[in-house]
């Protein structure tokens, strides 16, 4: 067994550093540099080598949602650190509980050494009598930072400085933060937006418009220019645009050259999450910046909102929803199929694919229309054929589900297994090098740069691995449970086979979904093919049931089609 000494040689020591906004009002003792100056000395004087930095500036430490120390935490789990070194017991953290969970419980459970160096805590020497007060305290004060920081963000708030980002359109002054200027470029598409709204279009053409057009939408823009805001970095097509964001733009009171404040607030210091306040809340100064619009405008673009929104009753012609809905895919692109009344013929239900290129913006190249009266028809046709084969010759149907089922679940734990077996094989050997490159860089034999490049890919590559072995362990243990489902399915065709019409509650018991294919050929020799699943069996083809006929519709003069099932 490895002396203590020896491990902490093998291991990482981790020196974690934050700093939030707020503690940075204390001056240089609490900056990142000199918390990074403080630790590394503190690690070479007491001989605790492979160190490694964690560093979160910037974030509050009111709660533990920091990236850098989730990645330590993982780090720990994982077994690669032996010690944490902090400047203080507040760089840990200021919530009173939380940091004491970390040191009386999580890190003497993954045998972690914990040093507070400027509270001379180290766990190392026992339990310190100091340390619960110290948390204490340090929750007060954030506390009580919170609680000025509240105020003097109302008094800001109150006297017309602007206390959020300026909208899309604007920019901060570079010559005074709390002004916002005209941003040229995404003015002119906030003024087009206005423009067409008047026009009568709605939102969702006009956000068609401006992807036609290759408008980046509001976070590429800010991406592109290097503002920092909110959002995804990076985006499957940066110039869709969506409603939501249009009938945001629209209803921005900032672009008539308002500023409004106080639009939300948080409920405590701890709770970071933003809560709309009513509007009588909010505070509104008038004319503070240049509009981008005008205010007759922008009035205008209210009372067409205003008309727009009103809730409608449903109609009554349209009827009720399919039962077929969320039953039926895209066989080509995996998205749903959404389900549509014909605008002139009231008796026409018919499904799309809501990821179609021309209706819905999106990607796939085909709709994929189908009559629901024709995946009713193929449905209960089908059910009919199981139903006919089940009378004919039970002891056969279940045979043939136990055949299929036993072998398909044979297959799938087969192969869930093998790789269950390769991913634990894979992870003893990144642990093995990890140890490697340990041994390597403390001897000398491996530079630290080296060392952190090549713990970096294994730090990668375990995390893969440690989420992907419990995934492959649950569908193990789902493919089991698969065994025993043949008798539910049987039960449930004959609860079909003792009613007249298709229901939704029976649909769901019996079906996990449809794939719908495009409809090939021309005229009357149309054909398209549907993949019924079923629930716990999966597709299943009848061998040489009675009733082969195939449903056919024909949709318009002229033209019909096949459905096949397949």
């Amino acid at each position: 067994m490895q002396s203590k000494k020896k491990k902490e040689q093998l291991g990482l020591t981790a020196l974690y550093c934050r700093l939030s906004r707020d503690d940075g009002a204390e001056g240089d003792s609490n900056s990142v540099a000199n918390q990074k100056r403080l630790l590394q000395k503190y690690a070479k004087e007491n001989s605790l080598g492979n160190t490694r930095f964690y560093v979160d500036d910037g974030y509050t430490g009111t709660n533990f949602n920091r990236p850098s120390f989730q990645k330590m935490i993982e780090d720990v789990e994982m077994g690669y650190v032996t010690a944490v070194i902090v400047k203080d017991m507040s760089r840990l953290g200021r919530d009173y509980l939380g940091v004491g969970y970390y040191t009386d419980t999580f890190f003497p459970e993954h045998n972690i050494r914990f040093i507070a160096v400027n509270d001379y805590v180290d766990s190392d020497d026992g339990e310190n009598e100091l340390a619960p007060f110290r948390n204490v305290m340090n929750e007060m004060y954030a506390r009580d930072i919170s609680r000025k920081v509240r105020s003097a963000h109302r008094i800001r708030g109150n006297s017309g400085e602007p206390l959020g980002q300026p909208p899309y359109g604007y920019r901060k002054d570079p010559l005074n933060k709390k002004h916002w200027i005209i941003d040229p470029a995404a003015a002119q598409v906030v003024r087009d937006i206005f423009r067409m709204c008047l026009e009568g279009k709605g939102n969702d053409t006009i956000a068609r418009i401006l992807q036609e057009n290759g408008i980046l939408n509001c976070t590429a823009y800010w991406h592109e220019k290097g503002i920092g805001r909110g959002g995804k970095k990076t985006q499957p097509n940066p110039y869709r645009w969506k409603n939501s964001t249009i009938r945001k733009i629209l209803t921005q009171q900032e672009y008539c050259g308002d500023v409004i404040n106080f639009k939300t607030y948080s409920k405590s210091f701890k709770d970071k999450t933003r809560i709309d306040n009513p509007e009588e809340n909010w505070v509104i100064f008038k004319d503070v910046h240049e509009p981008i619009v005008d205010r007759d405008t922008f009035e205008q673009v209210q009372k067409k909102i205003i008309k727009r929104t009103k809730r409608r009753a449903p109609k009554s012609e349209n009827g009720e929803k399919s039962i077929f809905s969320d039953l039926l895919y895209c066989a080509d692109c995996g998205h749903k199929l959404w389900y549509h009344v014909n605008t002139i013929n009231k008796n026409i239900c018919f499904f799309s694919c809501s990821n179609y290129v021309k209706d819905y913006r999106g990607s796939c190249p085909t709709r994929h229309y189908v009559r629901a009266d024709a995946i009713e028809q193929v449905v209960k046709l089908e059910l009919q054929r199981m139903a006919q084969f089940l009378r004919d010759d039970e002891p056969m149907f279940a045979d043939l589900l136990e055949r299929k089922s036993n072998w398909e679940i044979a297959e799938e734990k087969k192969h869930l297994e093998g790789e269950l077996q390769k991913a634990r094989m894979r992870t003893e050997t990144v642990s093995r090098l990890y140890k490697k490159a340990f041994e390597k860089n403390a001897e000398g034999l491996l530079s630290d740069e080296g060392f952190l490049q090549i713990t970096h890919e294994y730090d990668v590559e375990q995390l893969a691995l440690k989420a992907k072995i419990p995934q492959l362990r649950e569908q193990i243990a789902e493919a089991e449970r698969q065994a025993a489902n043949k008798d539910k399915f049987i039960a449930a065709i004959r609860k079909f086979m003792q009613m007249d019409e298709l229901t939704a509650p029976l649909l769901r018991e019996l079906i996990d979904h449809i794939e719908v294919y495009e409809t090939q050929g021309v005229g009357k020799s149309r054909t398209q093919r549907i993949t019924i699943h079923y629930r716990f069996v999966g597709y299943i083809d009848i061998p040489a049931a009675p009733l082969t006929s195939h449903y056919i519709s024909e949709t318009r003069q002229g033209v019909a089609v096949e459905y096949i099932p397949a």
